[in-house]
């Protein structure tokens, strides 16, 4: 499959399959011809001397002096090489991808005003699998001037610049956006085994399924609830819990009861996510615009990504009580008088050992750290004292981006674990029936974690079960 750039119809789907999959990338030869027009109004407004900001001005504090335009070659190469100040890891392959990919399509959609051999140098280079290195930390969020300053040097290497090419480059937040576009895609994947581990902790438990009745979506009309309501019932279709007299408890503590409405709170979070993201995939982040039909170039401040940063935070507030839920439930399935099996899930009552109990520490652990990544990072930082006070706001997106990545990474393992803890509870409590999608699951994981009975050792090694979970196959 090939992936044409048009810089309007890029969506998290095209993304994951250039940035994870390796797919072609291909120009529209509408974008090429739009760049070559917006291209000529560049060459159009040097050629008359008006004061561009970044065109015939230096930036930020250096706006107020002048660029001759026999010196913008040598102007906009040194724009790029002094924002090589990233710091810290190497960005992983497939984000560095999909920074590629948002820039030739930014440059596609021709507000950018560079020539069309830039964004097929970006094509050339995605194409044959070239990966600059790329530092991790150092973006501030305002344009992703470091990351970007590192991919523009590893994509284009010796290409001369021409006049405003090096702020293009530059002023945008593709960085940012390519981390959030695979870190959505990963949370959407994420839920939904949550969803499946949830129903298997209901079957564990022995829950009482009152909980996903039809009529709450019905009064209560959330898109997230109407949609977890849908997928857990069809998660326990069949399954013995339905059945009059089966549930032990005529209400079950909150974290089990709420499910339909934890989880129908992140999809709807989530969904607003997407729908910002895509928007930003597609929209013109740099600064000064380039305006054909009016034939200017016009000072604007599209850099500031405010709309994702903030949607990017949103989302990791949403998904914190989902973790907190998830821990709890396996924290109550570990224990006996709550649910009538035997302490730590081992396999008859009364022995010494903890069986299963320290997952109940490392769950733990986990939800903590996760916890401690929802907190919001795009309000205000003040600071007033860079660029003579011009600089004086940061969105921190690319911050935002990273903690959704990590704390998505860490509900992964806390999924496999509470996998691991459903599964034992299903096999002690020994239900007439599981439902069709909980039955599914409970076998996937019996084919990578064994059930732990007297004596055993608990798997120390849940990678299996954290790739099961990566792949979407329980969701």
């Amino acid at each position: 499959m090939t992936v044409v750039l048009d810089g309007s119809s890029l969506t998290l789907a095209d993304v994951v399959l250039v940035a994870r999959e390796g797919a072609e990338v291909a120009l529209a030869a509408e974008a090429r011809t739009r760049m070559a027009e917006t291209r000529r109004l560049v060459e159009t407004t040097l050629d008359r001397g008006d004061e561009v900001y970044g065109l015939t001005t230096g930036l930020g504090a250096r706006k107020k002096v002048r660029v001759p335009a026999e010196e913008a070659p040598a102007f906009n190469r040194a724009l790029v090489d002094n924002h090589l100040v990233g710091q810290g890891p190497e960005a992983p392959e497939e984000i560095v991808r999909a920074t590629m990919l948002r820039v030739a399509n930014g440059f596609a959609k021709g507000t950018a005003g560079v020539r069309p051999e830039l964004a097929e140098r970006f094509v050339a280079a995605l194409n044959a699998r070239e990966h600059p290195r790329v530092h991790l930390l150092g973006s501030l969020g305002q344009s992703d001037l470091p990351p970007l300053a590192d991919v523009a040097v590893g994509v284009l290497r010796d290409l001369e610049l021409q006049a405003k090419e090096g702020l293009a480059l530059l002023n945008n937040n593709s960085f940012s956006s390519a981390i959030a576009a695979l870190g959505v895609v990963d949370a959407e994947r994420l839920l939904d085994t949550l969803d499946v581990s949830g129903a298997l902790d209901l079957e564990g438990f022995a829950a009482n399924l009152t909980i996903l009745h039809e009529a709450i979506g019905d009064v209560r009309p959330y898109p997230g609830i109407v949609a977890t309501l849908e997928r857990l019932r069809g998660l326990l279709e069949g399954s013995s819990l339905w059945e009059p007299g089966t549930a032990r408890n005529l209400q079950d503590p909150l974290t089990f009861r709420c499910l339909p409405q934890i989880h129908g709170a992140a999809r709807d979070a989530l969904a607003f996510a997407r729908v910002q993201l895509e928007i930003e995939l597609n929209a013109s982040q740099e600064n000064p615009l380039v305006i054909p039909e009016e034939g200017r170039i016009v000072s604007v401040a599209n850099f500031d990504v405010l709309p994702l940063a903030s949607a990017l935070d949103f989302l990791r507030i949403a998904l914190a009580p989902v973790f907190t839920s998830a821990c709890e439930r396996a924290e109550k399935l570990l224990q006996g008088p709550l649910t009538g099996l035997p302490d730590g899930l081992a396999p008859r009552h009364g022995l010494a050992e903890n069986s299963l109990g320290e997952y109940g520490v490392a769950a733990q652990a986990l939800t903590a750290e996760a916890r401690l990544l929802a907190q919001p990072v795009s309000y205000e930082v003040v600071s007033s004292t860079h660029a003579e006070g011009i600089e004086d706001r940061i969105t921190m997106a690319p911050l935002a981006a990273r903690r959704l990545r990590e704390m998505v990474e860490l509900g992964e393992r806390l999924a496999s674990i509470g996998l691991v803890i459903g599964a034992q509870a299903v096999d002690l409590r020994r239900p007439a029936r599981l439902g069709a999608g909980t039955a599914r699951a409970h076998a996937l994981v019996r084919e990578r974690v064994p059930f732990q009975d007297e004596g055993d050792r608990v798997a120390r090694d849940l990678e299996p079960l954290r790739e099961l979970v990566r792949s979407g196959t329980l969701g």
